[in-house]
């Protein structure tokens, strides 16, 4: 239930365990240790993955964030592990030098300098805790495949409750803001009011479908390499949609398609950008680089629409 309500955004950022020296079985000196961040999934993870297995895990203070992204943000690193060898005691708990680490934790930590300054050598185990039995029974090599993550559509759907969830928080309080703004600018008229507040409804609920939830869906097949210029197809594509669907309840000016036009395409592009730190398609550079010239033309076409949905409210009024 925990970890459900946790893919929803309910108690994401205190879903963790405490950070230390954890015994899984009956583990004794010469017992592997696993290092993990202490997000609690991957805590679970971890420890669903070594059924029946006698080891030690290491838990860092990762802030409650999962082991990819924390090594992106520096928390599942170099310092907090060799401070965690020593707060653990673990010099004295087992009788050899080795640490496995999950191979997405790399980009935060230095190898050398973990042994430089701990006297433990870090082994980097396989991708997917799941890979860590066959691992293990392979003298702690990995294969291509261990050292492989594919990103599936099963693996993507699972992201989209909580990107859902974001996105629908932050548009509640604008659609309301809309509806006090649009009631102002007609003239407080409440027809006029329903109608262009359904027109940012319309433009707000098809950004956030195609940019939280088409877009992962079907991100492979989506044209682009950068996660915006995905979303950005994805909100083309959802234009005519919405339009066809807004002419359903009344015909649209010209003006009001072109706020959907303007706005569907920026959002979207937005919102696709989320899953980047999700995905291990991408680099922190990557991400970086992409914001410089993303997110000016995001805001710049959300601003646009906002303007002309004035314009086209004043005009109506």
């Amino acid at each position: 239930m925990g970890a459900w309500k946790a893919r929803w955004g309910v108690g994401r950022m205190t879903y963790t365990v405490d950070p230390g020296l954890y015994a899984l079985g009956q583990p004794g000196p010469d017992s592997h240790v696993f290092v993990t961040a202490n997000y609690k999934m991957s805590f679970d993870f971890l420890r669903q993955a070594l059924p029946g297995f006698d080891a030690w895990i290491l838990v860092l203070d990762t802030k409650g964030i999962n082991v990819w992204c924390a090594a992106g943000k520096g928390t599942f690193g170099t310092d907090e592990l060799v401070s965690r060898i020593d707060a653990a005691g673990l010099r004295r708990v087992v009788s050899h030098r080795e640490l496995i680490l999950p191979q997405l934790g790399g980009p935060g930590v230095a190898a050398h300098e973990v042994k430089k300054r701990s006297g433990f050598r870090v082994i980097y185990g396989p991708v997917c805790a799941s890979d860590l039995p066959a691992f293990l029974k392979n003298g702690l090599e990995a294969t291509s495949a261990m050292r492989t993550k594919g990103f599936n559509m099963l693996e993507r759907l699972v992201l989209v409750p909580i990107e859902l969830v974001a996105a629908l928080k932050a548009a509640v309080p604008a659609v309301a803001a809309l509806i006090i703004l649009s009631f102002l600018l007609s003239g407080f008229s409440w027809s006029r009011m329903v109608e262009y507040t359904f027109v940012a409804f319309a433009g707000l609920g098809m950004s956030i479908f195609a940019g939280a939830v088409f877009t992962p869906l079907f991100l492979p097949w989506l044209p682009g390499r950068a996660f915006s210029t995905k979303g950005l197809v994805a909100g083309l594509v959802a234009v005519p949609l919405s339009i066809l669907l807004a002419h359903t309840w009344y015909r649209l000016t010209a003006i009001e398609i072109l706020v959907l036009a303007f706005s569907i395409p920026a959002m979207t592009a937005y919102l696709a950008m989320n899953f980047t730190g999700a995905s291990t398609f991408t680099s922190l550079s990557g991400v970086r680089k992409e914001m410089r010239w993303a997110l000016p033309l995001e805001i710049a076409g959300t601003a646009a629409a906002f303007l002309l949905w004035i314009v086209a409210v004043v005009a109506g009024g």
